[in-house]
């Protein structure tokens, strides 16, 4: 069996342990070596500053000499198994048109998509990317994709023309695929327009493969199509033969480029592999939200909401639940459409068992339902509730448990990121001591520790960076293109432990439990104190009158930061008001208020200095607030990259809203950074 280089005392433990949670799927071809992790060498002298070496970057391997098929994995196991006839598959498209899928029938769609993919020049290795709402295509192309041993990169079906250019040329694609327009908020969204643009120029593209979403069959001569690059997928797709042999490869095939936008530089295409990324994605999934009594299991109805292109639906939407041969939800639309409802009555008309979602959803239905669910819904099938994408507040995980899961409902409020591939922190969903908004501690498999700047762990309470340092299958093996920025940007901090450096900072409470405070660059420092911009959001949401928050810092000579807090409130907007505010609260009054609610629950450091009434925070598609457009919005300084996010609209009602702010303030412009310390 191979080691890992970092030999941390647990290594053979949970080696061993991802060996056999690898058994649990098949493989053609057993490995030879579990895994090898070469860490990051000094490649200077020793009379070098270790700020100043150059490293190697690390190499991780896991299952080597192990083949298997992912897409096999995921549905023709199940074929074989006898369970062909299980729904894989609820879809509701945001129009009200919905569709279920067997195991059986996904099969069939996969093998046709897998043979027309084939016969447009698809092999192994070759890059596709995927442009698409959710719909049972876009879960059909992927699987059919990974069936082939290419690799598939998903696209936010809301990005722009840019955004999705950028993909295209980065992974040199030679086939994208798209659809006519999507639907959204009611409209049909046209969605081909943005394709055209983002293939037009030098690129790899060699087709164009189209679904048929919004377009009626007698007008379809109005979609534009290029003649020889783009094809119809019915065309195509629903023609081709259903019977494809699904061909084994080597663990380590690279299975997806999954991008990450960060606060600098380009998005970052984080590259997945199949073995090691299967292995951990339908474990994990296993772990944290089947039913703990196996012969209940056939009644599951997972429904992760997240879009498909978000590696939270690669894991917990796609792999994970398909490789365990789940029946799940999909659902295309918008939470609010036609109503702030429509959630409720999917899990109803599904019966769905478990609810896994974003924490700035949870602060909708908040703030869209402020007495509680209406008893015209059933939500009796909940039987576990779930939360990703940034720490949940505690608000907001108090009431989902209370409305959504009749106040009983098992609750995995999970931390884990694109780079993680899976879960790595998590409550246990059968330990009854749940502790409102806080991450808990790592599953089994994998270990994380918090350090400060020199790596020593540090004491319950003080703020500091949490590491991997003991890795799952499922981590990101490089950055494709680009393997020195893997290496400073997740491992140059911590090179001789080996630490994978994860970008957020977090603490211990005295039980040893793990509370995530948000990306290391949120951290406020008020006058030498560090705060968490979570800590000052959740105290905020607290309060009856706010639903979302959030807080920034802002330049201050005296203090280092001033805190900004931006509000949205519960209540709807009174007619003729120029901001959101809530109804009889004006915003000086209101202002005054929140700051002595944080002084109270937090401390007077964390009172913040200026308090912006907003209709809503800018968010990324996975659900995290962008702070940093906060902070540049408020210095009216030049926004940085906003193509991950999934509300732009928000950033004209935010400047609205400031320019009014600053109105009132008796300013015509922003604050200079000069301002007087904090009272």
């Amino acid at each position: 069996m191979g080691l890992s280089t970092t030999q941390n005392p647990d290594a053979p433990a949970r080696i061993a342990f991802w060996e056999a949670a690898a058994r649990r799927l098949d493989w053609e071809q057993p490995w030879h070596t579990a895994h090898t992790f070469t860490k990051a060498s000094r490649l200077s002298g020793p009379e070098v500053a270790a700020d100043e070496a150059e490293y190697s970057v690390p190499a991780i391997e896991w299952f080597a000499g192990g083949t298997l098929n992912v897409a096999y994995n995921c549905v023709d196991r199940h074929v074989v198994a006898g369970r062909g006839n299980k729904v894989a598959l609820h879809f509701e498209g945001e129009p009200g048109d919905r569709r279920s899928i067997t195991y059986a029938a996904l099969q069939r769609e996969v093998s046709k998509a897998a043979n027309a993919l084939a016969d447009l020049g698809i092999g192994k290795g070759d890059r596709v990317v995927v442009y698409l709402p959710v719909i049972p295509e876009t879960v059909i192309i992927t699987l059919a994709i990974a069936r082939l041993g290419a690799i598939h990169s998903l696209v936010f079906g809301g990005f722009s023309a840019e955004a999705l250019k950028f993909r295209v040329e980065d992974t040199d694609a030679k086939l994208l695929v798209t659809t006519d327009g999507q639907y959204r908020r009611g409209v049909a969204v046209p969605v081909k327009d943005n394709a055209d643009t983002a293939v037009a120029g030098e690129n790899s593209i060699e087709h164009v493969l189209v679904v048929n979403r919004t377009t009626r069959p007698e007008e379809l001569n109005s979609v534009p199509m290029t003649p020889g690059r783009d094809i119809w997928w019915h065309d195509v797709v629903d023609t081709a033969s259903a019977q494809h042999t699904a061909e084994a490869f080597d663990a380590e095939t690279p299975l997806f480029i999954m991008y990450t936008s960060g606060t600098t530089g380009q998005p970052k295409g984080l590259v997945h592999t199949s073995g090691g990324y299967l292995t951990q994605a339908s474990w994990s999934f296993d772990h944290l939200f089947s039913n703990p009594d196996p012969s209940l299991r056939a009644d599951d109805v997972h429904w992760c909401t997240a879009d498909l292109a978000w590696v939270t639906a690669h894991t917990y939407e796609i792999y994970g639940p398909l490789s365990n041969g789940v029946t799940q939800v999909i659902f295309e639309g918008t939470p609010n459409t036609p109503h702030p409802g429509r959630h409720f009555e999917i899990i109803e008309r599904y019966a769905v068992t478990q609810y896994y979602t974003a924490p700035t959803l949870v602060r909708s239905l908040m703030g869209w339902f402020p007495d509680g669910v209406p008893e015209k819904y059933d939500l009796s099938s909940i039987r576990l509730l779930g939360t990703v994408g940034e720490a949940v507040n505690p608000e907001a995980w108090r009431w989902l448990r209370e409305n959504v899961g009749n106040g009983t409902a098992p609750m995995v409020d999970t931390w884990w990121q694109s780079e993680t591939g899976a879960t790595i922190l998590s409550p246990a969903p059968t330990d009854p001591d749940f502790k409102p908004g806080c991450a808990a501690r790592p599953l089994p498999g994998v270990s994380a520790r918090i350090v400060d700047a020199q790596g020593n762990t540090v004491a319950p309470g003080v703020p500091g960076f949490i590491v991997v340092d003991g890795l799952g299958p499922a981590m990101a093996r490089t950055v494709w293109g680009n393997p020195a920025r893997y290496l400073s940007s997740y491992w140059r901090q911590y090179p001789e432990q080996g630490w994978f450096l994860a970008g957020d900072g977090a603490k211990y409470d005295a039980d040893g439990d793990i509370w995530i405070l948000g990306r290391i660059d949120d951290t406020l420092n008020v006058s030498g104190h560090l705060l968490s911009t979570i800590e000052i959001e959740s105290a905020l949401v607290s309060h009856p009158d706010v639903v979302e928050a959030g807080v920034c810092p802002v330049t201050d000579p005296l203090t280092g930061h001033a805190i900004v807090a931006f509000v949205v409130p519960t209540r709807s907007r009174p007619a003729g008001t120029g901001v959101a505010e809530p109804a009889g609260v004006g915003p000086s009054f209101l202002a005054e208020e929140l700051r002595t609610h944080v002084a109270a629950r937090i401390g007077p450091i964390a009172k913040p200095r200026h308090v912006v009434v907003v209709p809503d925070v800018p968010k990324t598609r996975s659900g995290k607030i962008m702070r940093r457009l906060l902070t540049q919005l408020f210095e009216d300084s030049p926004l940085g990259d906003t193509t991950s996010l999934q509300n732009e609209p928000a950033i004209a009602g935010i400047q609205d809203a400031l320019l009014s702010y600053h109105s009132r303030s008796g300013k015509s412009t922003p604050p200079s950074t000069a301002t007087t310390g904090q009272k």
